[in-house]
């Protein structure tokens, strides 16, 4: 059994991680809101537990085991699962899923998380467009998604993933209808980090939002014709 503040760290390592590439402490200092202090300590007692979960050298960063990594999938599969539960079988919304599952993920049995993927019909995506890793520990990925403000005017795209760090983001874009599967289109870009225009359909009616580039920024999509995203064993991502 392993405590909280360890999955929470072994799962940060895998959400920020690049590639193949070692995580720096700063990185996981500012996705876990702690000191950089704090996480070198923690990432000594990592470094230190059996069977190995991480790969640490100070100043050069960090990496997971397999075995790390296979704990870390799992964390990742308990919340976004309990976030779509949340919201299919409760009606919460997706600007308050993410809070209610960091506190359950924890303590959600494997039973439990696999049933709720069946009542679900074993979905490959949450709430927000993340994927879901398998029960397998496979990583479901497609191809690359652009973040909203790579857009040029006149290009159209279909929104796939939105960051869930923070909820009145959520709250807003959902209220403009920005969520997963929507179709939009950049109208305008405003020069020097200016608003983005974007017409988007809501209702049966074409509306035009502007977005300031911190909202922007948070919204990922496909271009037409790209083909939805597929399971894989590829990493993603999240």
């Amino acid at each position: 059994m392993l405590s909280e503040a360890v999955e929470d760290y072994l799962k940060a390592i895998y959400t920020v991680k690049d590639g193949t590439n070692p995580v720096s402490t700063s990185a996981i200092a500012q996705r876990l809101g702690v000191a950089p202090a704090s996480v070198t300590q923690m990432l000594k007692k990592l470094a230190d537990m059996k069977p190995l979960l991480v790969e640490y050298r100070r100043h050069h960063g960090v990496r997971l085991t397999a075995h790390g990594e296979k704990i870390a999938l799992e964390i990742i599969r308990h919340h976004r699962l309990v976030e779509l539960f949340l919201q299919e079988a409760l009606g919460m919304s997706w600007d308050e899923v993410d809070q209610e599952a960091e506190r359950l993920e924890h303590v959600v049995s494997a039973t439990l998380v696999d049933r709720m993927a069946e009542v679900l019909g074993h979905p490959e995506f949450d709430p927000h467009g993340d994927p879901i890793p398998t029960k397998s520990g496979d990583m479901p990925v497609g191809k690359t998604l652009l973040n909203l403000t790579q857009l040029k005017s006149g290009q159209e795209g279909v929104v796939r993933r939105v960051c869930d760090d923070d909820p009145e983001v959520l709250r807003y874009v959902a209220n403009l209808g920005i969520v997963p599967k929507a179709e939009l289109k950049v109208t305008e870009k405003a020069p020097f980090d200016g608003p983005i225009h974007v017409e988007v359909a809501l209702d049966g009616d074409i509306r035009v939002h502007a977005l300031g580039q911190r909202v922007a920024s948070q919204v990922f999509v496909s271009l037409p014709g790209d083909e939805e995203p597929s399971p894989s064993p590829e990493e993603s991502d999240t």
